[in-house]
This record gives C-alpha cells, sequence and structure tokens, in this order.
C-alpha cells in the first residue's frame, strides 16, 4: 500500500506537469493571436491593409508553415477582433490568456465588456469546457447571476466573504430531462441521482451533503430536500424544492432547518448556513417582501425545465441597470 501511494505521487506530478505545460503553451498561443491581431489592427487603420490581403496572408503562412492549422482568413480576422475588443481594458488581457482560444471565441459575440469578463471569470474558475460555456451562455447564466447578485442582501449581512456570483436567480434544470408535470420527490431524486449533471449549472464549488438530510430536533424528526457544501463560503447550503409558485410561508420551513443546521450540525470554524429555496415559478415583489425582515442568509429562486428566454432576462436585467442608474439608460 505504501509503495502505491508513492507511485501515486508520482502520476500526480506528471499529471500536474502536463496540465502546467498545457497551460503555457495556450498561453503562448493566445498571446500570439493577439499579437497578430494587434499588428493587423494598425494595418487596417492605415488603410494598407483589407480582406483580400489577409486572404493572401492565410494562403502564404498555409505555404510556409503547412504542419500548422488555425490561420484562415476568418479566424485572422477574428484575432483582429480579438485585440481591438480587449485593448482598452488592462485588467482584462492577462484573462483572456488563461482560457483556450475557442472558448475566447465562444465569448467574443457577447453584447458587453461587463457580460465578457463574466464569462472569462467563471470559464477559468468553473473549467468549463467548451460545451459546458457555450451551454451558460445559451442558458443566459449572465443574467441569472446579475439578477441574483442584487437580492443578496441578507447574505451579504452575515458573510464577511464576497458572496456575488455564487448563486442564481433561476436554475435550468433541462439537462436533467424532467418531464414538465412531475412531484417534488421526482425533482429531488433526479437532482441526487445525477448530480454531477446539476454541479454544472450550480457549481463546482459545491460538494453534495444528501438527500433528505436528517434532522432531529427535540423528539420529532425532519428531513432537509437537498444538502450541499460551499468549499469557498465555507458553509453548508440547505436546498427547499417546491414545485408550486413561491408563497411566503415556506420560508418558515426553511428558516427552521438553517437554524437546526447552525446549532446541531455547524463546526465552529464554518460560517452560517444559507438557504435557497426552489420553487416552480415567483413573484418578484412578494419575495421582496418575505425576505425584507428575515435575518437568515436565504434566497429565494426558480427553476426551469427548459432553457429560459434570454430576450426575457436581458429585459428583467436591463430594468434593474436602469432603475439603479436612470440617467444613463435613458
Amino acid at each position: 500500500m505504501e509503495l502505491q501511494e508513492q507511485f501515486s505521487h508520482i502520476t500526480t506530478l506528471i499529471s500536474k506537469a502536463k496540465e502546467n505545460a498545457f497551460q503555457a503553451v495556450n498561453k503562448e498561443l493566445v498571446t500570439l493571436y493577439w499579437h497578430i491581431g494587434e499588428y493587423i489592427s494598425q494595418q487596417v487603420e492605415k488603410k494598407a491593409w483589407g480582406k483580400s490581403v489577409v486572404k493572401e496572408l492565410s494562403l502564404f503562412i498555409q505555404e510556409s508553415e503547412p504542419n500548422i492549422t488555425g490561420f484562415s482568413s476568418q479566424n485572422i480576422w477574428r484575432m483582429k477582433q480579438f485585440f481591438e475588443t480587449y485593448k482598452d481594458f488592462t485588467k482584462l488581457a492577462p484573462l483572456v490568456r488563461e482560457i483556450t482560444w475557442t472558448n475566447n471565441i465562444i465569448i467574443l459575440p457577447c453584447k458587453s465588456i461587463e457580460e465578457r469578463e463574466f464569462y472569462i471569470k467563471m470559464t477559468i474558475r468553473e473549467k468549463w469546457s467548451k460545451a459546458e460555456l457555450q451551454r451558460q451562455i445559451n442558458s443566459s447564466c449572465f443574467e441569472r447571476v446579475m439578477l441574483a447578485n442584487t437580492k443578496l442582501a441578507p447574505m451579504e449581512r452575515v458573510f464577511p466573504k464576497e458572496v456575488t456570483n455564487t448563486f442564481k436567480d433561476t436554475y435550468v434544470l433541462e439537462l436533467l430531462q424532467l418531464p414538465e408535470s412531475h412531484l417534488e420527490k421526482d425533482l429531488r431524486k433526479a437532482i441526487a441521482q445525477n448530480i454531477t449533471k446539476f454541479l454544472l449549472e450550480f457549481g463546482r464549488d459545491f460538494a453534495f451533503m444528501g438527500e433528505e438530510y436528517p434532522l432531529q430536533v427535540g423528539n420529532q424528526d425532519f428531513a432537509i430536500d437537498l444538502l450541499f457544501y460551499n468549499r469557498n463560503l465555507n458553509c453548508m447550503v440547505a436546498i427547499e424544492l417546491k414545485i408550486e409558485k413561491f408563497k411566503p410561508e415556506h420560508l418558515g420551513q426553511l428558516n427552521f432547518y438553517l437554524e437546526a443546521l447552525d446549532r446541531d450540525i455547524r463546526k465552529p470554524h464554518e460560517q452560517p448556513s444559507i438557504g435557497i429555496l426552489l420553487c416552480n415559478g415567483k413573484d418578484d415583489i412578494v419575495v421582496e417582501y418575505a425576505l425584507s425582515r428575515t435575518v437568515s442568509p436565504t434566497l429565494v429562486s426558480d427553476y426551469q425545465t427548459k432553457l429560459p428566454s434570454k430576450e426575457l432576462l436581458q429585459r428583467k436585467w436591463k430594468e434593474i441597470l436602469e432603475s439603479l442608474d436612470p440617467e444613463k439608460y435613458n
């Protein structure tokens, strides 16, 4: 057993070296594309180059370096767009080198620099693959997280750490392939049995602690639908599932569970537990009223079994921005 552990240590070193080598190669590749884009941008600005010259450049590179790929005229124009998009944002220039060129290209069409920054940072943090990143953009992850960030006041009062960009206003569970008509136990079972898929939506900082997690208070037994642990926030996260629209009375049960967790389960070094009420629909004004006097770090989110309307979420986020700064958006 001791020898196997020593061998495992060596294979871990090999894996880490391979990962470091890939990151170094990727950084150099993206840096190369940045400098090519910068040079082409300068030539176009001088009106010295146009589409025909870039096409000739592409053919020249392919003839001179037949064993390398990625220098089609279309991709070269993307290098120019890539440089021009980020050249005035010095804090993002180092970050774009930490993700793959493919993921950079997926992020590039996003509408604002704030949205691009969000997806760059989340790709680094969550280690999203090409497919995972595309799904997050298609499901309007940026808008859903930004909407949640505006509703985290109870948590910010309790937590010394930054809690933004951790939760979502709406969770999209299309990966679970739930039928439109389902019971709470169906939803709970689908999440528990497909935890890897669920964590793609929920976040990789969350660790699953259990389904119907048991609690005993007095002489009575209770069970939390789903219990997670967030490694970054250093706290337990209790999720209660409701297949109906949010009702204020739902919060009483969740707050009771949070109290029980903090009194009986939480360890001294851990932060207070967080509660998420995951409902099948909610009225934001009713939620605001219901949460206004609660001292528990609680978030009310809804869930959807199909991809949401991107236009609707963008409109909701724009309304929030307009309310915060009406002069800028009117």
